[in-house]
């Protein structure tokens, strides 16, 4: 059995792994207990990590650093690269409308938690790099951790010690960094309780609205010359002519008493009331209507997949569908998101299409686009690879700043986040196939985290319960826990009160600034709809980067 012994006590590239496996298979075990349907999830691998971590000091357990090195690395790279392509197709679309302002309101938040941060360096005995480590704790952010680490390393390699205790401060915070948040949200929640509810928009980004045409304006206007009347765009799916349905095109006649079923962003509404003359009061964006059965025609209304690489990247008015075929897409859904089917929309691997038409027509459609949903179950590992490449690249890329001494670099965390980002975003406008199922994007992130977790567990983990049982570790809970509450509640307040924010759009903003899922999970458990989801995803993105640049950015600064 002595060879048993030395795989576990000898430090090789194979005590590594099994002692990564043991703290990743502990970590996500503990992860399924829920207190009262809270979950920390993954976050226990951490925390796993540092149980292993403490046990191998006690024991003189002599474990290779470059490989746990190595693989902290190379599982942060994963996650948010991973993460990166999930969200690049939907965030710049995100961004329209109340994206810019949830963004903006998530902006304030980082804004005023790093505030504490620097606050507590400057007017208490709390050293930088541990002001820095409870801030990444108390906003739950590991990546930033892992830029602040590697900044601090970048200038002084030899203080190893110093980055590892960055991760102790992280790791006593971050337990009460997600109490303080979800805190916070059963504030707002009962802060809120009174107040009036936005409507939801079940169509996402789009909206479908009934027109009557009764504005002589446009009597006997084809549909083609609308642009002349307004800026704004409109996907009109249906026309209705004395009691007939048809499927309008640009040579269209607009004439008095028809009934238009159209599909436009909701704040372009008013404007088309005043271009056709009246809006129906039928509320077709209730989410149990069978359009099948809208009208006793034979047009039906079916999703079609965008699954053939030589569409990737083309406009969708180019393929002039709609005079080939007599159909209307009216919709996009990308990545969750649902756009409006502009002509000058660039279609990408992925994309489900909502077709009106003739079940004849519909299915020639799928025959342009591919509809094959197969062939979106096999991820292309070369735009993976190729995309995490160039995000270390960029990420090395050094940029001067005026003012400070070393320059600044994305590094690790932040440059493969923004090629994941504009990969899945423009990736198709340059016939790059990025495209990867929810599934196997899942699978990447996760695995990526974990292994990341575990690695920075493990080497926060010696010395970590003196720490925490000291006086010092109780200053560390006290303040991360005013980091955690203090910024979020003020930012709330100030979203709700002038921001107009409903509960779900404040708690998905808020649980995005401080990248916590598990104070979401309570969020929305108690909102009646999907938008603190939507909030988070449109928010995540950018104070990911953000976290990830300002860590940087700091640390260069003041070191």
């Amino acid at each position: 059995m002595s060879w048993l012994v030395d795989l576990f006590s000898q430090p090789t590239y194979l005590q590594a792994v099994l002692i990564l496996s043991i703290v990743c298979a502990l970590g996500l075990a503990l992860g399924r207990i829920k207190i009262k349907g809270v979950s920390l999830g993954v976050t226990f691998v951490f925390f796993a990590g540092i149980l292993m971590g403490e046990f191998a000091d006690r024991h003189g357990i002599v474990v290779d650093r470059s490989m746990i090195s190595l693989a902290q690395n190379f599982g942060l790279i994963l996650f948010v690269y991973a993460l990166g392509v999930q969200v690049g197709p939907a965030f710049f679309p995100s961004l329209r409308k109340g994206g810019v302002k949830l963004n903006l309101y998530g902006l304030l938040l980082m804004a005023l938690t790093t505030a504490a941060a620097i606050g507590i360096y400057a007017f208490t005995r709390v050293g930088l790099s541990d002001s820095m480590g409870l801030l990444c704790g108390a906003a739950t952010n590991t990546p930033m951790l892992g830029a602040a680490q590697q900044s601090l390393l970048d200038v002084f390699p030899d203080r190893i010690d110093e980055a590892n205790g960055m991760a102790t401060a992280c790791a006593v915070a971050y337990p009460f960094g997600v109490i303080g948040v979800l805190i916070c949200m059963i504030v707002l929640r009962f802060a809120s309780r009174n107040e009036p509810q936005a409507a939801n928009d079940s169509a996402g980004d789009s909206y479908v609205a009934e027109f009557h045409v009764s504005n002589p304006a446009v009597f006997n206007l084809p549909i083609g010359q609308l642009h002349t009347l307004t800026p704004k765009n409109i996907i009109i799916s249906r026309i209705y002519k004395n009691g007939k349905v048809q499927i309008p095109s640009s040579t269209t006649i607009l004439e008095k008493n028809d009934h238009l079923l159209c599909v436009l962003n909701k704040d372009s509404v008013d404007a088309f009331r005043v271009v056709f003359g009246e809006t129906d009061a039928v509320d077709w964006n209730r989410p149990d209507i069978d359009w099948n059965k809208i009208d006793n025609s034979n047009l039906v209304s079916k999703h079609v997949l965008v699954t053939k690489e030589a569409v990737n990247g083309v406009k969708l008015g180019s393929l002039k569908l709609r005079n080939q075929f007599d159909i209307n897409v009216t919709r996009v859904n990308r990545a969750g998101i649902t756009l409006v089917a502009y002509p000058n929309l660039h279609l990408q691997i992925g994309d489900r299409l909502t077709v009106v038409g003739t079940e004849a027509a519909i299915k020639k459609v799928g025959e342009i686009l591919g509809n094959e949903e197969k062939v979106l179950n096999t991820p292309n590992l070369v735009a993976i690879f190729l995309g995490i490449f160039l995000g270390v690249i960029i990420g090395s890329i050094p940029f001067f700043v005026p003012g400070m001494k070393l320059p600044v670099k994305l590094g690790i965390a932040g440059g493969p986040i923004v090629v994941g980002i504009l990969f899945g975003a423009l990736g198709p406008r340059f016939k790059l196939y990025t495209y990867t199922t929810r599934s196997a994007n899942l699978m990447l992130r996760q695995m990526g985290i974990v292994v990341y977790l575990a690695c920075l567990g493990f080497s926060a983990g010696a010395g970590f319960f003196e720490t925490v049982l000291s006086m010092q570790g109780l200053s560390w809970i006290l303040i991360s826990l005013f980091i955690a509450i203090v910024p979020v509640l003020i930012t709330g307040w100030i979203a709700s009160r002038w921001g107009k924010l409903d509960y779900a759009q404040n708690a998905g903003m808020l649980c995005a600034a401080m990248a916590n899922p598990m104070a979401l999970t309570y969020a929305n458990a108690n909102a009646d709809d999907e938008k603190a989801s939507e909030a988070y995803a449109t928010v995540y993105p950018l104070s990911m980067f953000i976290r990830v640049i300002s860590a940087q950015m700091l640390m260069l600064f003041l070191l």
